[in-house]
């Protein structure tokens, strides 16, 4: 078999010319393609990649944001807690303090009602029973009774000494007006007469003395001048013992004392 270079030459050359062809027209663009695309597609992955990254990233943010609200949200209701705690006691301290001082206040206020009521029934029980005193004595006031207050208040004049005779006797002179003899009853002239003599005798002096009734007196004569004033009477025993308990109702600590009531020379205020 006889063999056709030429042919065999041009088939060599026209599968050269091909593969040019295909490599410069079809092979080259489609691994220029391909090389793009691998590029395209590493580009992708690359920013595929990196948005995953900030995806992480942001989800870490997230997670820590999380963490930190949760963190904080812990502690603030830790604290609002406590606050309430610390303000509902001090509320339930307020209420009690309160309730305390007005527990106090109540007791207080009820020790002096009780008080206030014990004095007031004792004195209303003092009044009664020196009201029913005075009463008793009034009644039981005789001539003979007044005739020897008559004697015992002279006998009082002229026993008078120290510095109550000096000051009834500076009131005798410095007066403008006769004195005033008080009596539960009337004087009959022998008793005046006695008691116009004792005081002339007992202060050296012609004393004017101008004589009144008076039935408020219990028992009892009175003399006052210029401000001054000399009395004895029943009515003294009443007033002192008024005034003693007086004393025990204010002071019920200090011990009682009782004593005779005796002429006073009241000066004036």
């Amino acid at each position: 078999m006889n063999i056709d270079w030429f042919t065999v030459g041009a088939q060599i050359v026209n599968f050269l010319i091909l593969v040019w062809l295909m490599k410069h027209f079809l092979y080259k663009p489609i691994l220029n393609a391909i090389d793009e695309r691998e590029k395209r597609i590493a580009l992708e992955l690359a920013d595929a990649d990196a948005k995953k990254a900030e995806a992480q990233k942001e989800r870490n943010e997230f997670r820590q944001k999380n963490e930190e609200f949760a963190q904080q949200r812990t502690a603030l209701l830790s604290r609002v807690t406590d606050e309430v705690k610390a303000e509902r006691q001090r509320l339930f301290d307020d209420a009690r303090l309160a309730a305390d001082s007005w527990s106090a206040k109540r007791q207080e206020t009820l020790r002096n009602d009780a008080h206030n009521l014990n004095q007031t029934i004792s004195r209303r029980t003092q009044q009664e029973v020196f009201a029913i005193a005075r009463k008793v004595l009034t009644d039981l006031s005789t001539t003979s009774l007044e005739e020897r207050l008559g004697e015992v208040f002279t006998r009082r004049l002229r026993e008078m000494d120290g510095k109550a005779k000096e000051d009834l006797a500076e009131a005798f002179k410095t007066a403008s007006d006769p004195a005033l003899l008080r009596s539960a009853f009337d004087l009959p002239a022998e008793q005046r007469a006695a008691i116009q003599n004792a005081l002339n005798e007992t202060f050296s002096a012609e004393i004017q003395v101008r004589f009144e009734t008076a039935p408020d007196l219990i028992s009892g004569i009175e003399l006052t001048t210029n401000g001054h004033k000399i009395a004895w009477s029943i009515a003294d025993y009443l007033l002192s013992l008024e005034k003693g308990v007086d004393e025990l109702l204010k002071e019920k600590d200090e011990p009682e004392t009782t004593t005779e009531p005796k002429p006073e020379v009241a000066k004036p205020t």
